[in-house]
C-alpha cells in the first residue's frame, strides 16, 4: 500500500469513527433534552403526552388547591392560556399565586401537566428569561429585567 493510500485510509477511519461518536453522543442526549413551552404555546400546539417539557408562567390567584389523592393542584398562566399542573412534592418556600414558576414534567392523557419539579423565582426582582418573554409577548409582564445577570 501506497503512503498516500494509507494516509486516504487512515483519514477516512477517523472520520468514521467521529461520525460513530457523535451520533452515540446525540442519541445519548436526546432523553435529557427538555424544551420550555408558554401555556399559550401549549394551547396552540400541544408537545404530546411522551415527552418531558418544561412550562412557565405565573401561578394563577385562587388555583392552589389539594386533589385527592394528596397532590397539590395549581394552574400556570400567562394571561392567553392556563395549563393544569398537580405535583406530588414539596413545594418551594417561595411558591405562591400571583409568583412567577418553571414546572418540569409530562402531560398526562387528561392534558393535565404531572410535575416532576417545581421552581419558583428566588426574589422579588428576577424572573427567568424565557418565562419573562413569554409573558412580554402575552402581554402580562412588564419588567425591564429578564433577571440572570
Amino acid at each position: 500500500m501506497r503512503h498516500r493510500n494509507r494516509r486516504l485510509a487512515t483519514v477516512a477511519a477517523a472520520g468514521a469513527v467521529l461520525i460513530a461518536a457523535v451520533a452515540l453522543g446525540l442519541t445519548a442526549m436526546r432523553g435529557a433534552i427538555v424544551y420550555f413551552y408558554s401555556p399559550s404555546e401549549i394551547a396552540a400546539d400541544h408537545p404530546g403526552f411522551e415527552d418531558r417539557v418544561r412550562v412557565g408562567g405565573l401561578v394563577r390567584e385562587g388555583s392552589v388547591g389539594e386533589t385527592e389523592a394528596g397532590e397539590v393542584a395549581f394552574i400556570v398562566t400567562d394571561g392567553a392560556a392556563d395549563v393544569g399542573v398537580r405535583y406530588a412534592g414539596i413545594l418551594p418556600d417561595l411558591f405562591r399565586e400571583g409568583q412567577g414558576v418553571i414546572v418540569q414534567g409530562r402531560f398526562a392523557e387528561t392534558g393535565t401537566l404531572v410535575a416532576e419539579t417545581v421552581l419558583a423565582k428566588h426574589d422579588e426582582t428576577y424572573m427567568p428569561p424565557e418565562v419573562a418573554e413569554a409573558l412580554r409577548e402575552a402581554g402580562v409582564w412588564q419588567g425591564e429585567d429578564t433577571g440572570g445577570e
